[in-house]
């Protein structure tokens, strides 16, 4: 390349040197490939992490590396699409400076979320894992029914004690698939109460496993299962593995030990690998996310993998950054770093004590609104918590002083009944062994119950699955002014060509079709037809029908249900944010509510170290998401519940442990109560003396 220096200068100048060095490790060979051995970049709170990650994958094209020999993985796909955006434009920028390739939209082929990646994996390789190409994806709510279909056919809803509900069962199938520990170790680790039921819990994921397969449905956990199957053969894992040069992954403190597998199988020697993430940011443990993948990566290879440390922050002040290094630097085990800033002044973090749950409220609303007299918005201020119930107080003084204000944490877009109906529909023409979405649809219309159900299914299977026979199964009478309508519509979807250019079509037929049952099953009209629009617009993104459907349930929009109050009805509305999921976000102001032990750390993690630890890198979360002010606030005392509207049984709130004399020494310590409101009504008038001490003495 003719004028190399010239252009890295172009379009790595806005690097800093540790970010330079990460985005540019590697070596052109002498046949002209870029060659690099595995890197590891740990990239602290704020440090720029996305922009170093997309020059790495920009410079890795610029040099000559084939867009289609890539591999980027990322935990959502919107991170993806944020990513292959600006390698585009770091490219296009680099080609207006007279080299580079040239660059067309769709840059990045092969970027996308692990789950995704494996789903175009799997459908290429299906006929090697003995799956059919058009197999379903379940999303969560699927899989739950379907795991309480399969656990009501095993009698273990009759039980005399209560056994474990599908969403528990669930969950415990899957930290069992992502941790890959054997089931009763799991079960003791993570969920003791259930530890009595290991032989029933044994045959009931047995049983679901084989109606999984009988239907060709694969649930979030088969993908990654699925694939790391597909990598523990050396020759595919080496097949796969040469489609791509270079292998980069974003959060790799997030990746479960499945992930971690899978990603060692593709590139057993580190070769091209390029690893982003904090160890000091893994806080998902109960998503069975590993932090040992990312403190043990480095020593995985021989010689070991090259790291780079960012430390320089962009984001915080830096009295705010002395005190979150303070509170990890107490961490047994970490790559070591030590975040510093350029932005010039700021004030100390605060630690301020409260009186109750009720003050801690009223203090935050009065900084709030303080805040906002002087010029910083609403939307500039965020509250975080531990757990979602610890804003519970603070939510109806929110109410009470007409704050409008975001929750974050509610019902997810995918969770909606009418948005489940609808996209059952499109999966059942789509897959005509999916069961779960075919007793879905089924049920929705009139007189329509289980039973007839399980029949209408059974003649489908009778009859090779052909829609187009199901016009001569004899419905309930309740049904049959429906029947004819709901055949006609499953045999054109059936029929109709899912590849195709203008395969969108299908979602007004299926509207058309469904309207009538959506007015007569559901109220709220107005919202929920917008959601069906919404989803009709988002189709248009997408080439086919299977890649819709599975994109969508892998990575699914937000409701309206993650808002609470009316904040779409205000031009500003404060952020209120359990700690998990502000990551990743950033606000002028922070408050982080019940900072005292038993709430932070949380009472659940106080037997376990490894959880202690999690702890803290969480709160180390909570505290660098601020830019310019901090506050965490401790109540003194917590109103025992259950009790009557005017008691005031209460216990004291212990000082966290992490508010250790080192991290109290950099911080401002203050008390807000309610004593100022009478102090200067209730002051002494008189220099009068009493000898107290004295009369006290004479009594004996």
């Amino acid at each position: 390349m003719g004028n190399a220096a010239e252009l890295q200068t172009d379009y790595l100048e806005l690097l800093n040197p540790a970010q330079r060095q990460a985005a540019s490790y590697g070596s052109k060979l002498s046949g002209g490939s870029f060659a690099a051995g595995p890197l590891l970049v740990i990239a602290g709170a704020g440090t720029g992490k996305t922009m170093t990650l997309a020059h790495r994958v920009a410079h890795l094209i610029i040099q000559g590396v084939s867009p289609e020999r890539i591999l980027l993985l990322t935990f959502t796909r919107r991170a993806a699409i944020e990513m292959t955006r600006r390698v585009e434009s770091i490219v296009r920028q680099a080609v207006c400076a007279g080299n580079g390739p040239q660059v067309s939209n769709g840059i990045l082929p092969w970027s996308g979320t692990f789950h995704s990646v494996a789903n175009r994996l799997l459908r290429r390789y299906a006929h090697n894992l003995g799956l059919d190409p058009g197999f379903s994806v379940l999303d969560r709510g699927d899989s739950a029914d379907l795991m309480d279909v399969v656990r009501y056919e095993q009698g273990l809803s009759r039980k005399s004690r209560r056994f474990p509900k599908k969403a528990t069962c669930l969950a415990i199938y899957s930290r069992c698939v992502n941790t890959q520990k054997p089931l009763l170790d799991s079960l003791n680790e993570t969920f003791p109460w259930c530890a009595d039921w290991e032989p029933e819990l044994r045959k009931l994921f047995r049983h679901y496993v084989e109606q999984k397969q009988r239907i060709q449905a694969l649930d979030y956990d088969d993908l990654l299962l699925y694939w790391s199957h597909l990598v523990a053969d050396t020759e595919l894992a080496t097949e796969i593995g040469s489609w791509f040069d270079h292998v980069l992954v974003d959060e790799y403190q997030d990746t479960n030990l499945l992930q971690a597998e899978i990603l060692q199988a593709l590139k057993p020697e580190g070769h091209g690998m390029t690893i982003v993430g904090d160890d000091a940011q893994s806080i998902y443990s109960f998503r069975a996310a590993d932090v040992e993948n990312i403190l043990s990566f480095s020593d995985q290879f021989i010689p070991a993998a090259k790291i780079v440390t960012l430390e320089q922050n962009y984001r915080s002040t830096q009295p705010l950054l002395d005190a979150a290094n303070c509170v990890i630097a107490e961490s047994d085990r970490q790559y070591k770093k030590n975040l510093f800033s350029d932005k010039p002044g700021g004030s100390k973090p605060r630690y301020v004590t409260v009186e109750d749950g009720d003050a801690e409220a009223e203090m935050v609303v009065e900084e709030i609104l303080a805040n906002r007299e002087e010029g910083m918005q609403l939307k500039d201020q965020a509250v975080l918590f531990r757990s979602a119930h610890h804003s519970d107080r603070l939510e109806l003084e929110l109410v009470r002083r007409n704050i409008p204000y975001v929750k974050y944490g509610g019902l997810k877009f995918l969770e909606a009944g009418h948005v489940k109906d609808f996209l059952s529909i499109l999966k059942w023409a789509e897959n005509p062994r999916n069961q779960v979405a075919a007793f879905r649809v089924l049920k929705m219309l009139p007189g329509m119950g289980p039973s007839y159900a399980a029949r209408c299914f059974d003649y489908l299977v009778e009859n090779a699955f052909a829609f187009s026979t199901i016009n001569e199964f004899n419905p309930p009478a309740a049904t049959q002014s429906d029947w004819p309508l709901f055949c006609k519509l499953m045999t054109t979807l059936s029929s109709a060509d899912p590849s195709a250019e203008l395969w969108q079509s299908q979602m007004g037929e299926t509207r058309r079709w469904y309207q009538p049952h959506l007015e007569r099953l559901y109220d709220s009209l107005d919202t929920r037809e917008a959601d069906l629009e919404q989803l009709e617009q988002i189709s248009g993104r997408y080439p086919t029908r299977e890649r819709f459907l599975t994109e969508l349930t892998l990575d699914p929009p937000a409701a309206a249900g993650d808002l609470s109050g009316t904040p779409h009805l205000d031009e500003d509305y404060l952020i209120l944010s359990t700690v998990h999921s502000a990551k990743g976000q950033e606000w002028n102001s922070v408050f982080v509510l019940n900072f005292s032990d038993g709430n932070f750390p949380s009472e659940f993690a106080t037997g376990k170290p490894e959880m202690i630890e999690e702890e803290r890198r969480l709160l180390y979360v909570a505290m660098t998401r601020a830019k310019q002010s901090l506050s965490l606030i401790a109540p003194l005392r917590y109103h025992v519940t259950q009790q009557r509207r005017d008691g005031d049984k209460h216990v004291y709130g212990a000082r966290s442990r992490f508010m250790t004399d080192s991290l109290m020494s950099r911080m401002d310590a203050s008390f807000h109560g309610r004593r100022e409101a009478c102090a200067n009504r209730l002051l002494p008038r008189t220099n009068k003396k009493l000898d107290v001490a004295g009369r006290l003495r004479e009594m004996w």
